[in-house]
């Protein structure tokens, strides 16, 4: 049975997992022509470029576009899709196969992590209309905006990705585990600023989450409140010693890490964070530029299938 939103154009990074993506485009081309759903299949080439090839479906006509990995690629895809603060082309549709190393953001919405039920999910017309973070942050000086679907930090969790990237890509996921200690060791808390719609809160702290979706980092249930249709991005400010971001993942994992005395949650539709020093940003574990920076929801502005 053909969707009913049109051929899906599957925009794919096949290197991303260690090439895992690429090894499971396959097996995800049997599962669409078993269900006859029709198809094109687009691979980027680099960064920005799944970006690129949402816009330019979108203006040609088409209307379903898949994201295909992990959670940077959903967030490239949807880049692409909003523009303005509005979509880009009005009925679009956004679907997210999670393959290679997994991806979060499903997480959230309880749609599986395995290629076969994920294309099940593409199927039908059932639709969720999801919030985005606008992020309007720093780079060389100027203001710049991206789109952040799911989490993002500034402070020490955008200083571990930050190092990360720079970690030999054969480690796979364990980049973060060795990218965390090595940010530990010469990350130092800072004054920071953040102001939540009319509330203010002033301080030392390490780490500020911004929550639009719950889960980040493998599974890990960061935000456990939050939903991503309510119009709200939920904020955890990170004010004990650098040495419970470490002993806290346990708790981190199951989601029950907060309420917690060293933990400042605030909610609200616009978010603005400084501090002393300019603080590395990440967003759904890609880095983009520094503090100060304004994190603004954008409501139900893209339709999910689910």
């Amino acid at each position: 049975m053909a969707s009913p939103f049109g051929d899906l154009v599957i925009i794919a990074n096949p290197r991303s997992g260690r090439g895992r993506v690429g090894q499971e485009l396959p097996e995800l081309e049997r599962q669409l022509i078993s269900r006859k759903l029709g198809y094109r299949i687009a691979e980027t080439e680099g960064p920005g470029h799944a970006t690129d090839i949402a816009r330019e479906a979108l203006l040609g006509g088409e209307r379903f576009l898949v994201a295909v990995g992990g959670d940077g690629t959903v967030q490239e895809v949807v880049n692409g899709m909003v523009e303005d603060d509005r979509p880009l082309v009005e009925g679009s549709i956004l679907g997210v196969v999670a393959a290679g190393s997994g991806c979060d953001f499903v997480r959230t919405f309880g749609l599986p992590q395995d290629v076969p039920r994920a294309v099940h999910h593409l199927e039908g017309e059932r639709l969720y209309a999801i919030d985005l973070a606008r992020v309007d942050y720093t780079e060389d000086g100027r203001t710049v905006t991206r789109y952040v679907p799911n989490i993002a930090e500034c402070g020490l969790g955008g200083a571990v990705v930050r190092r990360a990237e720079r970690l030999p890509r054969w480690l796979g996921r364990s980049r973060y585990f060795w990218a965390f200690w090595l940010s530990m060791r010469g990350y130092r808390a800072g004054h920071i600023s953040v102001r939540v719609d009319r509330k203010s809160w002033e301080g030392r702290a390490s780490n500020v989450v911004i929550a639009n979706g719950q889960f980040y980092g493998g599974g890990m249930k960061i935000s456990p409140r939050s939903y991503p249709g309510d119009g709200l991005l939920d904020i955890q400010i990170s004010t004990g010693p650098k040495s419970e971001a470490f002993t806290m993942i346990p708790k981190v994992y199951r989601g029950e890490h907060v309420p917690h005395p060293h933990i400042k949650e605030m909610r609200g539709k616009r978010i603005t964070v400084d501090a002393d020093r300019p603080l590395p940003i990440e967003g759904d574990g890609e880095v983009f530029g520094t503090t100060p920076a304004t994190f603004t929801v954008i409501p139900e502005v893209v339709s999910l299938k689910i």
